[in-house]
């Protein structure tokens, strides 16, 4: 059975082997990855992780009018790996796939859920732990501390990335969910959320987040770790964002993802797992003066960006700000009676792809 995660990158080199290594482990058998102008030598380690018969790699030119992540999406949907998929994830190098099913593989997954056409892994927001200054180490043993399950808002913690079963029931491609379903089998699908339970027949067609409940995670999450290292943010901004070509990250994207109410390890034991290939990857005498190589550029490009003074600031208020709380229900009360009013005349920012 083949299981293909979909993977944009660009100037991620850093985080490469960590992310490959432990989605190989889980159970997918294959990986097209995506890259576009990279200057840390992404590309390079891509083309060796490729003749190592790890991924395969698919470079991009732009320009992206919608961002290269929809570019690469628009392009996978015509590769023939896609063709042979049972089972597709686009996932992003922050996010690791955490299930807590059997011994936490895409197998146990799949057989604990044979009547299932969809995953819908809710994001676990991983906040940044203080950590200032980037190193070198698995992202999944550095960031431990995380939002708590049911929170209302942000309604980003209750954002889905969805794996579905690629069998013609959708017909496009998309960031957080397949797109266009087949309307002759809506009635045949079977998403299965978090909780472990299936999920509203509306999510056959629509639906970007899952339900807040204690038990959201109880089966399955998407570990996201979208902060990192205060440093590594700033490498981030300076980058962009993958999936709108001309948008910055600011301050409101830091705290409405810098969670750090509760400690959660669950998945230290799939890290273990993908360990032993880890340490071959970063072993081998191609790839590790590219990891080397890219975690140099990358602690060049922060001290590059600190000598710009909006970067600068950016950097100051990272150091200013402490974790963000999770609303208390008083505080949340008030905000969702004005969700409320507004829900009357807008469609939910949480609805669209």
């Amino acid at each position: 059975m083949r299981r293909l995660a979909i993977l944009t990158v660009k100037d991620e080199g850093a985080f490469l082997l960590e992310w490959l290594a432990f989605h190989r482990s889980l159970g997918f058998t294959d990986v097209l990855a995506f890259s576009n102008d990279c200057s840390d030598g992404t590309d390079a380690m891509l083309d060796r992780l490729q003749a190592m018969g790890l991924l395969t790699h698919v470079p991009q030119a732009g320009p992206f009018p919608k961002g290269p992540q929809w570019a690469a999406l628009n392009a996978a949907e015509g590769h023939p790996l896609m063709a042979s998929a049972d089972w597709v994830m686009p996932v992003d190098i922050d996010e690791f796939v955490n299930i807590h099913i059997g011994d936490g593989s895409l197998d146990a997954l799949l057989a604990a859920y044979p009547q299932a056409t969809a995953f819908a892994l809710t994001w676990r927001l991983f906040g940044n732990g203080g950590v200032i200054g980037y190193d070198d180490a698995p992202v999944t043993a550095q960031f431990t501390r995380a939002a708590p399950p049911g929170m209302a808002w942000p309604w980003r913690a209750s954002m889905i990335k969805t794996l579905f079963r690629n069998d013609g029931r959708y017909a496009r491609l998309g960031v957080h969910r397949p797109r266009q379903p087949d309307p002759e089998r809506l009635e045949a699908q079977v998403w299965i959320g978090g909780t472990g339970a299936a999920l509203p027949a509306r999510y056959a067609k629509t639906g970007l987040y899952t339900p807040p409940s204690p038990q959201q995670y109880r089966a399955f999450q998407l570990n996201h770790y979208a902060l990192g290292a205060m440093e590594s943010y700033i490498v981030k901004c300076g980058r962009g964002r993958a999936n709108r070509e001309a948008s910055t990250f600011d301050m409101s994207y830091w705290v409405e993802r810098n969670f750090e109410t509760v400690e959660n390890r669950t998945i230290a034991p799939a890290a273990a797992r993908a360990a032993p290939l880890l340490a071959d990857l970063r072993a081998d005498r191609v790839l590790g003066p590219l990891h080397a190589a890219a975690v140099a550029w990358r602690r060049a490009r922060f001290a590059a960006l600190m000598r710009d003074e909006p970067f600068r600031a950016l950097f100051g208020r990272l150091l200013l700000t402490p974790p963000t709380r999770p609303m208390s229900p008083e505080r949340l009360a008030i905000f969702a009676q004005h969700a409320r009013r507004a829900a009357v005349e807008t469609v939910a920012p949480a609805d669209r792809d």
